[in-house]
């Protein structure tokens, strides 16, 4: 080898440089990402739909991908599934065309980076209140009459449910932690669906009264994710519920980051979030992780249908 060659390698390993691709070879961040959930984090309708399997409804472009794409993440894998709750983790989820394995299955041993999405649909609260309290509005539209519906013997059914699903979500941080000992854990909150204040019955046809108490449903549900993840100690919890202020469905001049009543085939299902809602928790996320909130994310690197793939190799430098 000429001395002049020998130099050359000798500055290729110094600097850290790949031969032959010109990228720096340092380790990443995150090696192994993996992502869990239900409908929020997996992002319905968004485009593009992912087909492994295409009855989770998992986007491309859902927050878990974002981040993926603009953390320095080695590999990433996204087992979030629309419809899932807490019992998901470690059964298998039936659904249209096929069935979501266990989402625990995807954890490693060296695993080191999990978002957790998950609590809405366990004792099936978020689907109770989108499909009970929208048809009960003539019946009283400046009144309560769901909130009336579930209130038994002066106690609200609804809340008392989510006292339960507060004590699974622990039950599942606790099996991240054994399966993935190693991990960062991410436990994200709930963007909010409704105003803190006034109506629009056009999108979210509410009665006043329920309106006001489906937020307040939301935020004792972000309270008992809180909850879990400080009784945790070793999670951290995002919430999403100051930060989505002003971005509801309500929210004038495409700022609201949650579809209203009306399914959008191209842009999102009823009552889930957009693509500009996925980038506002993904935008959170990256700050809890890295201390500093981006201003401006970069979309994932695939944007187009992946077909029966559920990780995503060399992520970073994409």
């Amino acid at each position: 080898m000429s001395i002049r060659k020998g130099a050359l390698v000798a500055a290729a390993l110094l600097t850290g440089i790949t031969a032959g691709t010109g990228v720096a070879s340092a380790a990443p961040a995150y090696e192994h990402y993996v992502a869990l959930g239900d409908s929020y984090t997996s992002g319905p309708l968004i485009p593009f739909m992912r087909l492994d399997p295409l009855g989770c409804a998992r986007s491309t472009n859902n927050y878990p991908s974002f981040l993926a794409r603009n953390l320095d993440v080695g590999s990433f894998t996204d087992v979030s599934c629309g419809g899932a709750d807490t019992t998901n983790m470690t059964a298998a989820q039936s659904v249209p065309l096929g069935s979501n394995p266990p989402q625990f299955n995807a954890l490693k041993a060296d695993t080191d980076l999990v978002t957790i999405g998950i609590g809405g649909n366990d004792h099936g609260v978020f689907g109770t209140l989108v499909g009970d309290c929208p048809p009960l509005r003539e019946q009283d539209p400046t009144g309560s009459p769901c909130r009336d519906k579930f209130t038994v013997d002066g106690v609200d059914t609804i809340k008392q449910r989510i006292e339960q699903t507060g004590t699974r979500v622990t039950a599942v941080l606790d099996g991240v932690h054994e399966r993935s000992p190693n991990a960062k854990v991410v436990l994200v909150g709930y963007p909010r669906i409704g105003p803190p204040t006034g109506t629009c019955p056009n999108i979210l046809p509410f009665a006043d009264g329920d309106l006001r108490w489906l937020d307040s449903v939301e935020q004792e549900l972000n309270g008992a994710l809180a909850k879990a993840a400080a009784e945790d100690g070793d999670t951290t919890f995002v919430d999403m519920y100051p930060a989505s202020l002003g971005h509801d469905a309500c929210a004038p001049g495409g700022a609201a980051w949650i579809q209203g009543k009306d399914i959008n085939l191209l842009a999102a299902l009823n009552y889930h979030p957009r693509r500009s809602g996925m980038i506002g928790v993904a935008t959170q996320v990256q700050g809890a992780l890295t201390g500093k909130t981006p201003a401006k994310l970069k979309a994932p690197a695939y944007d187009g249908p992946v077909a029966d793939r559920q990780t995503v190799a060399g992520v970073h430098g994409r």
